[in-house]
């Protein structure tokens, strides 16, 4: 008990120092949702902060030592009690309601962003543990680094290889689900240059932990400049290639393809190309997981 209580302050001074992310947004799908946090926060603290306030005044005031407060044991039933009692509940439920039924269409993860930049398009396919992305436009690829440009409209095309996984970059906006056999849709937009945290939010695995990768939203120009000097090395992805890349592995460094395939991802979607081999039963070997040891 002593050491939990001595641990306490450090683990707080910890999580002062973790990145705000949600509520730090920098694109409209994340500012947009970050406004329903607050509204909705904003809409149940109206009944929180009176039902508390009530409690508090209703203990202070039928205390026993308080001969002013009357008793009424045979009191039944006020109508204006029951009018705020139940109109009070009921508004809060239109309310968030009305912001989560507005919200879940303004934020229709497939529904396009309204912006005059070009949407831009990125596929992105979920392997055991790191992550795919194909820009189907520029002809190159890329393991755990996801660079876009900033101020346009990115539009993911997602699928998995292997199990269901969640796609998810806490700074721009929505999660959504990756599935194998499946393609989902997601608009996301950076609004300033910056280097953001996008994570795998489903466990999926030994390797589920290190599942992350970097986003880089950079201005048009210097995005141009990395798909040129993408093009200039590494190995093309082919269907060789990535059979050898759906192979479970961790802590894989980002790297890039100089040229990819066309039509891969839909390969991968239809089934086409074996799936990775997801979770193998017993016990898992020691390149995946070093501490189930030999």
């Amino acid at each position: 008990m002593r050491i939990a209580c001595r641990l306490s302050p450090l683990a707080l001074l910890v999580l002062t120092a973790c990145e705000p992310a949600v509520l730090d947004p920098l694109g409209p799908v994340g500012g947009a949702e970050k406004s329903i946090l607050i509204d909705s926060l904003a809409i149940m603290l109206a009944i929180v902060l009176p039902t508390i306030a009530a409690t508090l005044a209703f203990a202070w005031w039928f205390r026993a030592s308080n001969r002013r407060a009357a008793y009424l044991p045979d009191w039944a039933f006020s109508g204006r009690i029951e009018l705020v009692v139940w109109s009070i509940p009921t508004l809060v439920v239109m309310l968030l309601g009305g912001v989560a039924w507005i919200g879940s269409h303004e934020l229709d993860p497939p529904r396009p962003l309204a912006s005059p930049a070009p949407t831009f398009e990125v596929q992105v396919v979920s392997l055991d543990w790191k992550w795919l992305f194909i820009y189907p436009s520029q002809g190159v690829a890329s393991v755990n680094r996801l660079v876009i440009p900033a101020g346009a409209p990115i539009r993911f095309t997602l699928t998995s290889a292997s199990v269901m996984n969640a796609f998810f970059i806490p700074q721009l906006g929505s999660m959504i689900y990756t599935m194998n056999g499946m393609q989902t849709q997601l608009y996301l937009q950076s609004d300033t240059p910056g280097t953001f945290r996008g994570l795998s939010s489903h466990f999926s695995g030994d390797g589920f932990a290190d599942m992350h990768f970097d986003v880089r939203a950079v201005p048009a120009e210097r995005f141009d400049s990395w798909v040129d000097a993408a093009r200039d090395k590494g190995p093309t992805l082919d269907v060789e290639t990535y059979t050898a890349l759906a192979r479970q592995s961790t802590n894989v460094a980002p790297y890039t393809f100089r040229a990819t395939e066309p039509g891969l991802f839909q390969q991968i979607v239809m089934q086409k190309l074996p799936p990775g081999p997801g979770p193998e039963k017993g016990r898992p070997t020691p390149d995946v997981s070093p501490r189930t040891g030999t």
